[in-house]
């Protein structure tokens, strides 16, 4: 079995254990050796985190070519209409080339913690709560893709990676989970391949 980190990453935490310029990381929260960041969330970016102790599955995790769900519920400085949504849900035209179909809804405020420092808001703009899932991971991606449609970000809380969830997980905090490695689930699909394949043993009867 893997070890898996479920973590709710604070607003300004580096998505590493160590830094030369004493900003706060992983080690301020994460007292487990062994364990390391299956993908990144940026630094003014919070939610949920996964570590393991795993090679493979961090980069079943990571890889953008597996093409892993992950959700954020997004702030935005706006209110985006329904041509806004399916610029991205077509695949928004980034700097760095196009982006693959995302998932984008308005949803109502979520219920979350204050956010430390507080999001500066203007006072004659509305704000706009969006639910996006992208399949991608590219650096500050959904960051440029609310910009690029014209509704800046101000807070973004990643929610869901993959079948894991952030639920009830309070800034700071962490909880641990065993998951099968996914090398030894591919050897036991393989056994269970080569079992089907094989010709039934026959008895004789004398």
């Amino acid at each position: 079995m893997s070890r898996l980190i479920l973590f709710n990453k604070p607003y300004g935490v580096l998505t590493q254990f160590t830094d030369a310029e004493g900003r706060e990381t992983l080690a301020d929260y994460i007292n487990i050796k062994g364990v390391y960041p299956a993908g990144r969330l940026d630094r003014d970016s919070e939610g949920l985190l996964l570590l393991t102790d795993d090679g493979k599955l961090q980069h079943n995790l990571a890889n953008p070519r597996e093409k892993t769900w992950k959700q954020y519920w997004v702030e935005v400085e706006g209110i985006p209409d329904p041509s806004a949504l399916q610029q991205l849900h077509n695949g928004i035209e980034l700097k760095d080339g196009p982006a693959l179909p995302a998932r984008a809804r308005l949803i109502e405020p979520p219920r979350l913690w204050a956010r430390n420092p507080p999001v500066r808001f203007r006072a004659n703009i509305p704000t706009q709560w969006l639910e996006i899932e992208i399949r991608e991971g590219r650096n500050r991606q959904v960051r440029r893709m609310t910009a690029a449609i014209g509704f800046p970000t101000l807070r973004l809380v990643r929610s869901r990676i993959g079948q894991w969830e952030l639920g009830s997980l309070q800034p700071g905090h962490w909880i641990e989970k065993e998951v099968s490695s996914p090398s030894r689930v591919k050897q036991a699909q393989t056994r269970k391949k080569r079992h089907r394949q094989s010709p039934a043993s026959r008895t004789k009867s004398g």
